[in-house]
């Protein structure tokens, strides 16, 4: 074998690239840390008079809304690691499955240390013209034990941003489903900094955060536009720019462990009543109703899925069933704190047909979409977002809005609106922050390290010896 000094050299300075922006992206975040690690010190010297003077309106934290509130935020954790990172590990090949955990593992540690620094403060800071927050919270400053009259009035504000923290991680570690067993890692952490404080903090700010679609109307009690339709979207864009896996179409690409992918199915669907009813923000009635909703929804999509793919393919599979759960908790979770348990059915048994063949039709589409994020996440997002419009009712959750079945057509257009908007701005900032990346590090492996696998020319690691 003869090995050509240019190739290693070219290789070795696209090394040293990606160590000098990990690098740079790690002293970055030092910096930031080091810089604002006063502002919360005094924030907790000064919290005693800031606590007297804020206590004139009346707002009691509630124990129990609090615990539900907090045990939310671990369920919501539990989705991104194990589950998600099991559920996408067993789809790959036995060759990346360490890479692929990993990924989930590190954009949920990388984001909640860029949330608490900055990330809080631009979602659900002080609304700057309807836009993205401001720095007011940043470091955390301000953001103590005292509840917030909008943002959770009834728990402590650290028990929101805690809760809100696991969503804004889980979000990005979806998208890596599209680009599974092709991306280098150096690419994937900033590529994952990037998109979660420039697509994810504006989008969350636009709808939860005092923004401008928010002050329209637009409803989305769980994240169907804020997590799904902008991962789903940027997933698209990933796919595209990245190209498709080698060998993709010719060689076998089978799930390697399906007990792996079932296993993290349980997780998801276990985690996700912490990720809607949670979104309740107390032990109440409507976390009830939404736990409620959010169940039967999978349940329908679950056997939906399978009972399509049965009459396409001549087989039920495990696959399948578990692929047709995520869709229907993915579909309805925008709608879930505003719908009862017939019309989840009814959401859940159209995810269960339009993401089967959003999947199926990703071949003629000519993308490779490893792990069916598009079809999964973008569709159920998207058809999730205008079934809000159609069957949410104010009889389930008075502080939303009625939908075209009961008489307001005109919620249908601004849930339409919503998914427009967060769409093109997703699609338009992920090609910029693909473009980025590639310039700084190169998005792709090597061909050779891409045939060898994600595992041992990333990682230096074997899952299986």
């Amino acid at each position: 074998m003869v090995i050509d000094p240019a190739r290693i050299d070219s290789r070795t300075r696209r090394r040293q690239g990606a160590f000098s922006v990990i690098g740079l992206t790690i002293a970055v975040m030092l910096g930031t840390l080091a810089v604002f690690t006063g502002s919360v010190a005094a924030q907790e010297t000064a919290a005693a008079p800031a606590q007297a003077v804020a206590a004139t309106p009346v707002l009691k934290i509630d124990t129990g809304d609090t615990a539900w509130v907090l045990t939310s935020t671990a369920l919501v954790l539990a989705m991104t690691m194990p589950g998600l990172a099991l559920f996408y590990g067993g789809l790959v090949r036995g060759k990346n499955v360490l890479g692929t955990i990993m990924q989930s593992i590190v954009i949920l540690c990388l984001v909640s240390l860029l949330w608490i620094l900055v990330g809080y403060s631009l979602a659900f800071g002080p609304d700057k013209g309807g836009l993205i927050g401001g720095l007011e919270w940043i470091g955390l400053s301000g953001v103590g034990s005292e509840p917030h009259p909008v943002y959770g009035p009834t728990i402590p504000h650290q028990v929101f941003m805690l809760f809100q923290l696991m969503f804004a991680a889980i979000t990005p570690a979806l998208i890596t489903g599209a680009v599974a067993e092709r991306m280098k890692f150096s690419a994937l952490l900033l590529f994952a900094a990037l998109w979660s404080l420039v697509i994810y903090t504006p989008v969350a700010h636009w709808i939860w955060g005092g923004g401008w679609l928010g002050k329209m109307g637009a409803l989305d009690f769980a994240g169907g536009a804020v997590v799904h339709i902008s991962s789903g979207v940027s997933a698209l864009v990933c796919a595209i720019v990245l190209g498709k896996r080698k060998g993709h179409g010719a060689d076998y690409m089978a799930p390697h462990n399906l007990p792996f992918t079932l296993l993290g199915t349980g997780l998801l669907w276990f985690g996700w009543f912490g990720f809607n009813a949670g979104s309740a923000l107390g032990a109440n009635g409507l976390a009830a109703s939404t736990f409620l909703a959010t169940h039967a929804a999978a349940a329908a999509a679950a056997l939906v899925w399978m009972g399509v793919e049965w009459a396409h393919r001549g087989k039920p599979t495990v696959l399948g069933l578990a692929s047709g759960a995520v869709a229907g908790l993915a579909t309805v979770t925008p709608a879930s704190g505003y719908i009862g348990p017939f019309s989840a059915i009814i959401i859940g048994v159209f995810a269960g047909i339009l993401c089967y063949f959003a999947v199926v039709w990703k071949g003629r589409m000519g993308y490779d979409d490893s792990l069916d994020v598009v079809g999964i996440h973008g569709v159920g997002g998207v058809f999730g977002i205008l079934a809000t419009g159609v069957f949410a009712s104010k009889a389930i959750n008075a502080a939303g809005a009625d939908g075209l079945l009961f008489g307001n057509a005109a919620q249908l257009g601004i849930q339409a609106i919503m998914v427009a908007a967060v769409a093109l701005f997703s699609v338009i900032g992920t090609w910029v922050i693909l473009k980025v990346v590639d310039a700084a590090v190169g998005l792709r492996v090597a061909p050779e390290d891409e045939s060898t696998g994600l595992d041992l020319s990333q990682h230096n690691e074997r899952a299986y010896s």
